[in-house]
C-alpha cells in the first residue's frame, strides 16, 4: 500500500472511492429499417384479422338472434316454420326463398344444411303445422336449430 491508503480505516478508504460513470442508455428503437417494416406489417396484419372477425360476427348475427328466438317458441313446430323462413330470408336471396313452399321448401332446408331429415316426417311437421292445433315436437326443435348453425348462407358479406 502506498502511503496515501496506509493508516486508513476501511470507512475511509471507501469513502475516498470515486463513483463509477455509467454508460449511457441503450435505445430500444430498432437500428434497422427492416424492423420498422416488420412492426408495421404485423400491425397491418392485424388489423385485417380484426376486420374479419367483426365483419363474421356481423354477418353471422342473424343467427345467433335465431337461436336466441328458437329457445322462446317452446317446440311449437307453427312459429319455428315462421322462425326458419325468416331465417333464410336473412342468409339467402328474397328471389330464391319467398316461392318456396311445401316439399320444394323443405328440399331446400335439406339442400342448404347437408341433407339433415327435412324430408322425414319431422320436417313434414312444419309444412302441416300452421293448419293444426300446436303440439309441442322437440325433433323439429332440435332439426331447426341444426339448420340455423350449419346453413351456408348466400347473401354477399
Amino acid at each position: 500500500m502506498t502511503e496515501e491508503y496506509s493508516g486508513k480505516s476501511l470507512t475511509e478508504l471507501l469513502d475516498m472511492l470515486v463513483p463509477i460513470t455509467e454508460p449511457p442508455a441503450i435505445s430500444m428503437m430498432p437500428q434497422t429499417i427492416g424492423w420498422a417494416f416488420l412492426g408495421g406489417a404485423i400491425a397491418l396484419l392485424g388489423a385485417w384479422a380484426a376486420r374479419r372477425v367483426i365483419k363474421h360476427r356481423a354477418a353471422n348475427a342473424y343467427r345467433k338472434i335465431a337461436l336466441q328466438n328458437l329457445e322462446h317458441l317452446q317446440d311449437d313446430p307453427a312459429q319455428i316454420a315462421v322462425l326458419l323462413r325468416r331465417t333464410a330470408l336473412a342468409a339467402y336471396p328474397r328471389s330464391r326463398v319467398a316461392g318456396l313452399y311445401g316439399n320444394e321448401w323443405l328440399t331446400f332446408l335439406d339442400r342448404t344444411s347437408g341433407n339433415c331429415g327435412f324430408l322425414s316426417e319431422t320436417g313434414q311437421n312444419l309444412i302441416s303445422a300452421p293448419y293444426r292445433a300446436p303440439k309441442p315436437n322437440k325433433d323439429v326443435t332440435k332439426l331447426a336449430r341444426f339448420w340455423i348453425n350449419k346453413h351456408q348462407s348466400e347473401v354477399p358479406q
